[in-house]
Order: structure tokens, then C-alpha cells, then sequence
């Protein structure tokens, strides 16, 4: 819903149809001078062009539109919005992602594998305001790109800034989980899962995925796995970090999701394996489901002042009438 803090300032827009009356009743005309210009006995001069009448009506046009935005500007129009503000803790997932240079693949509806889990992640954080949302990005190595926060503007924007490569090659699973486990012991919240998404089986780092899987468990953390992407020989192509030069070329795309269901299994989790973004979607929309809690919150009215925003565009208007009167129509103004 949309209020005006001073509405009375609209009483202006009534200038424009009084300055159209009074020009009629002669009032209020432009001061021009007759001047024809004619050879001996030749056809008289008239301006006639077609663009310079064009431009003349585009730039009347834009003086009103720009006098209409700075009158509602002056009127100050506000937008009135209803938010949810939890008093209770929700659910704190934590995703541990892989960014290894496989995940660049294209060959999920036309995405990358890491585009496709972001759009599947970005789905699930839309879908829950309540839940707390973290991610780990994991490759050769593991880091905490941000831990589990109720701000979804700084989780999204982090979840956009991974690419592939970042993080060396391989994938170390095991590292990855036990990052993800350490980030959320120190939670108070009352549920809390960990939703690993990956391409391949580890190969880097100290620690045993299994060891990682059992230390979640002990901790009472759900542990929920997707292997993404087709089998097959796949298209590549990515910008290395390091160099800067783009590294394109084929995949040979062959993993045991073996691994993964016990990894799952032990943290009292499921397996998914994922083709399709609709299926990555679906299974995250089910496990935001089965991890989700009841939450206690009121809902307040949000203001969002609108004014700036139309003086800025008014004042657009008006210098953009002006510059097509002076430039191309050579008025003196």
C-alpha cells in the first residue's frame, strides 16, 4: 500500500490544465516574430520537417512528465510493507559446497553444476525467513565463506560470489564437513543440518568423510548429501584464479555415490543424486520440510519513502527536455 506524507503538494498538478486554459484564452503565448524568407518570385520558406516536430513534442512531453515527478516527489509517497520479525530461533543449515573446477561442467539445463546449486540454494533461503543459512566452500581446501545468519541479503550475496577454482582442485569432503560440524557447535538453535553438494569423492585432505559424518551425528546434526551433474563425457569451461586465463575443454564425468548414501546414512540423513534443477529444488523444498520448526514472530509495518527516487527521475526529465530544446532544436531558453 502506498500513502502520501504531504499530500496537499498534488494540489499543484493543477498548474498544468490552468496553463493550458490561459494559453488558450491567449494568455501566457510564446513571443515569436513572423519572419518569412523567399528568393524573387520564389516558393516562400516554412518549417515543416518532421523531426524538428517530433523533438518538439518529445521535449514538451518530458517538461510535463519532469514537472508531474518533482510535484509527487514533493508529495513525498511512501510505500507501506508487512515483514515477519522471528523472536525465535529456527533452523541453522549449513552448506558445504564444492567449488572445484568439475563444477563447472555444463550439463544441468544449460548451467554450470555450481550455477544450478546456487539457484537451487537461493530457491530453499527465499522459501524459509525463519531458517539461519551458512555455507562452507570446499575443494582441495575448506573455508567458511559466512556462518549460519538470519541476514539472507549477505548469505545470497557471498553464495554468488563463489566460482570454480577458488579453492585448488580435488575434493575434500571430509575436510569440508568437519568445518561445517565446528560452525555449528557452538549453535543454540533447535535443529541444525548440514546439506553437503558435490560432484565427486574425496580425494584431498586429513580427514575421513565418515569421520565427519560421525562427529555430526554425536553432535545431533542432520547431514543431508546431493551428487550433481550427468555421467559422460561433459563440457568445461572456467576462468582459473590463479592465471586468468579461461580453461575449456571435455569431462569425463564418473563418480560413486556410494560414499555419499553412507556418509548420509550415518548422520541420519539422505542421499540425493541430481540430474535436473527441478529435482535439486523439490529435494531441498522436502528437507526444509523435515527440518523446519515452529516459530514464534510479530509483524510489523515497514516504510520505504519513495521521494528521492521520483525527484531524481523528475529532474532526469527536465535535463533531458532542456538538452533536446537547446541542441537539437536551437531554442534559447
Amino acid at each position: 500500500m502506498a500513502t502520501f506524507e504531504h499530500p496537499s503538494a498534488l494540489l499543484l498538478l493543477f498548474l498544468l490544465p490552468a496553463l493550458f486554459v490561459l494559453r488558450k484564452a491567449g494568455l501566457f503565448r510564446r513571443v515569436s516574430f513572423a519572419l518569412t524568407l523567399s528568393d524573387w518570385g520564389g516558393a516562400t520558406f516554412a518549417w515543416g520537417g518532421m523531426s524538428r516536430r517530433f523533438f518538439s513534442r518529445l521535449a514538451d512531453g518530458l517538461c510535463g512528465a519532469g514537472f508531474v515527478l518533482v510535484v509527487v516527489a514533493l508529495a513525498n509517497p511512501v510505500v507501506h510493507h508487512q515483514e515477519r520479525v522471528y523472536t525465535s530461533k529456527g533452523t541453522d543449515i549449513l552448506f558445504v559446497l564444492d567449488v572445484s573446477p568439475s563444477m563447472a561442467a555444463r550439463d544441468i539445463a544449460g548451467m554450470t553444476r555450481l550455477e544450478a546449486a546456487k539457484v537451487g540454494i537461493r530457491t530453499m533461503v527465499e522459501a524459509n525467513r525463519g531458517a539461519a543459512f551458512g555455507v562452507v566452500a570446499m575443494a582441495s581446501e575448506a573455508a567458511a565463506v559466512v556462518p549460519p545468519t538470519s541476514d539472507h541479503a549477505l548469505f545470497l550475496q557471498r553464495l554468488d560470489a563463489l566460482a570454480p577454482g577458488g579453492l585448488g582442485e580435488g575434493s575434500a569432503i571430509g575436510v569440508g564437513l568437519s568445518a561445517a560440524v565446528y560452525h555449528l557447535l557452538a549453535s543454540s538453535a533447535p535443529k541444525k543440518c548440514i546439506v553437503l553438494i558435490t560432484d565427486g569423492e574425496n580425494n584431498a585432505g586429513t580427514v575421513h568423510p565418515e569421520t565427519a559424518a560421525q562427529l555430526a551425528a554425536r553432535q545431533g546434526i542432520t547431514l543431508y548429501a546431493f551428487g550433481i551433474g550427468t555421467r559422460g563425457s561433459v563440457p568445461i569451461s572456467y576462468v582459473d584464479p590463479e592465471t586468468g586465463r579461461v580453461r575449456a575443454g571435455y569431462y569425463e564425468s564418473e563418480f560413486d555415490s556410494a560414499p555419499l548414501e553412507t556418509v548420509a546414512q550415518i548422520a541420519g540423513g539422505q542421499y540425493f543424486g541430481v540430474e535436473h534443477t527441478a529435482t535439486l529444488a523439490e529435494r531441498l523444498a522436502a528437507i526444509s520440510q523435515v527440518e523446519g520448526v515452529a516459530q514464534s514472530f510479530y509483524v510489523r509495518t515497514a516504510d520505504e519513502p519513495l521521494g528521492r527516487q521520483f525527484l531524481l527521475a523528475g529532474m532526469v526529465a527536465l535535463l533531458v527536455a532542456w538538452a533536446v530544446k537547446r541542441l537539437f532544436l536551437g531554442e534559447v531558453l
